[in-house]
């Protein structure tokens, strides 16, 4: 019997060469939308999501589909409680973006560092002269502040320390005292994170317990000298508090991949990373 595999959002082609060598049907979806997706899936089983929101009524528009993948890592945007009732597995891909995440958290944490966006902006202005009336911030034996120390917050915590001669300090509750890394220093709470911190960088997953609870309150612990890095998911942060205290000159600034709504709002688009 064919098995047949939606794709809602494109991949690379050797992910789909896989997917056709075993044996699979590709079918392209239309859309990302929660009505095309119900009507794509209806004939598949298996679907492949990306960032798209899998609800309760997508699976059960699917009387054959057997599995959903996760493009990635998160699994916030699939229902799984409707998941389990409808005996639909639910994998990801845990160690498929470590790298790429690791990698683009210190870019962005550079970036924020040395005022990249700013600086270019005023070269391409024809401004030399900006390099005499501000400075950037070097990094090394700076602190930089880990929420969370999974595979990635690990990985960046290797990449400050090994690479640029930085301090760094994590909170994880979920990590074992037998498995943390010793060259982070362990903090017991959020709090000791942000008052302690000159860049901050976010690595929790999305959850009733986690999102949005970055806010005014833990914000307004930070020095008014220290960036705010999120690669994780863009629901963690309270957005209308970070953006009062960009506005308001409370941090220095932050370098965000991700957003509460895709794409964001130009408001906060224009206040990362201010000067």
């Amino acid at each position: 019997m064919e098995k047949k595999v939606l794709i809602p959002s494109d991949i690379s082609q050797p992910g789909k060469d896989y997917l056709a060598e075993k044996g699979y049907t590709i079918k392209m979806g239309r859309g990302t939308d929660e009505q095309t997706i119900l009507e794509d899936v209806a004939d598949c089983d298996a679907l492949l999501a990306r960032n798209e929101h899998i609800t309760r009524a997508i699976m059960e528009a699917a009387p054959r589909l057997k599995v959903i993948s996760k493009h990635g890592v998160g699994l916030d945007k699939i229902d799984l409680d409707a998941a389990r009732e409808l005996n639909i597995w639910v994998t990801n891909g845990p160690l498929s973006n470590t790298v790429a995440v690791a990698e683009h958290t210190m870019m962005l944490i550079l970036a924020c560092a040395k005022k990249l966006v700013f600086f270019d902006r005023a070269a391409r202005r024809g401004d030399y002269d900006i390099r005499n009336r501000v400075k950037g911030m070097d990094l090394e034996g700076k602190t930089l502040g880990l929420l969370g120390l999974g595979k990635i917050g690990h990985m960046v915590a290797k990449k400050a320390i090994n690479g640029f001669g930085m301090e760094v300090i994590g909170y994880d509750p979920f990590l074992p005292a037998d498995r943390w890394d010793p060259e982070v220093g362990r903090r017991e709470t959020m709090e000791e994170i942000f008052a302690g911190s000159d860049i901050v960088s976010i690595h929790m997953p999305s959850t009733p317990e986690t999102r949005n609870s970055v806010d005014r309150r833990l914000i307004g612990m930070m020095k008014p000298t220290a960036y705010l890095i999120n690669a994780a998911r863009g629901d963690l942060i309270r957005e209308a508090d970070l953006a009062e205290a960009l506005q308001n000159g409370a941090i220095a600034g932050a370098g965000l991949d991700v957003f509460q709504t895709e794409p964001p709002a130009r408001t906060i688009r224009s206040s990362s990373c201010p000067t």
